[in-house]
């Protein structure tokens, strides 16, 4: 799944646009000639065949025909300067003053794809939120990529960045749901602009969840392809920024943020999760160490807390074994289970819905109680198993090159590449050693 395509072209004139510069090229008094016609059209050419080729990768086996999810298309929801489509999921039982969740979708997909199977109408069913999901086109992106990458559309007021506020802002009157609750999630360009939302928008949006997004304005003076993989290096204090230049007259709170990504993605790499974390734990002035570390779901997904000062989570991340790119599901109807497989970038492994709900306080748990400190050296070990490559781009292990090191401890893997398999023991958060002798 690319998380972006060509540059928005103009949305006056309401039709189809017509092909724009290269990322980063002023788009006004130049004229592109038939060469850079024919190169662009070679490009979303292959763009198309590497989209369908990873989409047969990271789909799950076939699922039992079953009836979509009823959406509800909303029109007339307010200015649309980003030319969106907007749905609603109601479920049957909404309480009053419903909170509101604003759900993205990832790029070649679409509204009733995502409805179908990330899960959220179930949450929406059993927690009793109005969902919301917002919807690209093709017009808008060849890719159907919500444009996380272009500063028309990630900047407050403007693009698509506006047009999905105004969602929120028609949900809480014409469904009379409660604007102090309104959240936002997404997956991949769709997670990436829940980053922006909650950057251009901290006066709306209490929390969002980011799964296999990317920092705010990463794609400022890099290449959005950078961005995803090896990922952008910035310290803490760079990203913050950032974040408060979205909104200079916002002195805070800051939302929430929770963070999934699977150790496995090669698209949008882990290393985007810690910029994440660093952006946002600096943000809420906390350190990036985190308070709690715990193993939740069925495949021992690692879950970091980060809380402020009142003991509430300000900052999660959600780091699931095993998984490539995509939103992480558990199909069943048991307890935690939601979601499914049969699409692209839908992945068995862990419900991210379920956990998603519980970490905005819609599950009528509210937010957690701080545990006390991180249970430390006593606790039970978490233990990965994977090539050396993906432990370096996961955050276990380090590299010079050519060799990879485990982290904390600096043993050496051996050779950096995707033919050296070890099993990393974590005990301590944060320190690693080898155990490929059997670990508890």
């Amino acid at each position: 799944m690319s998380l972006r395509s060509r540059p928005s072209e103009a949305r006056s004139t309401g039709r189809r646009r017509t092909p724009g510069p290269p990322p980063g090229r002023p788009s006004r008094g130049r004229t592109y000639g038939p060469t850079y016609g024919r190169t662009r059209r070679a490009l979303v050419r292959v763009l198309a065949l590497v989209l369908l080729a990873v989409g047969g990768v990271v789909a799950g086996p076939a699922s039992p025909a079953r009836a979509a999810v009823a959406l509800q298309r909303v029109t007339g929801f307010g200015a649309n300067p980003g030319q969106l489509a907007m749905y609603v999921y109601r479920p049957v039982s909404l309480p009053a003053d419903p909170p509101v969740v604003i759900a993205l979708h990832g790029c070649t997909q679409n509204a009733q794809t995502y409805a179908d199977h990330s899960g959220l109408p179930e949450l929406a069913d059993r927690d009793g939120f109005l969902l919301v999901f917002a919807e690209t086109t093709s017009a808008n992106n060849p890719n159907k990529c919500f444009n996380w990458f272009q500063s028309a559309d990630n900047r407050r007021g403007q693009g698509e960045a506006a047009s999905v506020r105004q969602m929120a802002a028609h949900a809480a009157s014409a469904y009379s749901a409660d604007p102090a609750r309104t959240f936002v999630t997404g997956l991949s360009a769709g997670g990436a602009m829940t980053a922006v939302m909650l950057a251009a928008y901290p006066d709306v949006f209490a929390a969002g969840a980011v799964i296999a997004g990317l920092p705010y304005d990463c794609a400022k003076g890099s290449s959005p392809y950078t961005c995803m993989n090896p990922g952008v290096d910035k310290s803490p204090a760079a990203w913050a920024q950032s974040v408060r230049d979205a909104h200079p007259a916002w002195p805070g709170p800051w939302p929430r943020v929770a963070i999934w990504q699977g150790d496995a993605d090669t698209t949008v790499v882990p290393r985007n999760a810690d910029e994440l974390r660093d952006q946002w734990t600096a943000l809420h002035g906390i350190a990036q160490t985190p308070t709690h570390t715990s193993v939740i779901g069925p495949d021992a997904t690692r879950q970091e807390e980060y809380r402020a000062a009142d003991g509430t989570v300000a900052v999660e991340v959600d780091r699931v074994p095993g998984i490539g790119h995509g939103t992480p599901v558990d199909p069943g109807s048991g307890p935690g289970q939601c979601g499914h497989t049969g699409a692209a970038y839908f992945l068995a492994s862990i419900c991210s819905a379920h956990w998603i709900s519980k970490f905005f306080g819609l599950d009528g748990s509210g937010t957690d109680p701080d545990p006390g400190p991180d249970p430390g050296p006593g606790a039970p070990a978490t233990c990965w198993k994977a090539n050396n490559y993906q432990q370096v781009q996961a955050g276990r292990a380090t590299t010079d090159g050519s060799h990879a090191y485990a982290k904390g401890s600096g043993q050496d893997l051996g050779l950096y590449n995707l033919y050296v398999t070890h099993t990393l023991k974590e005990a301590p958060a944060g320190y690693f050693v080898i155990a490929d002798a059997g670990c508890p």
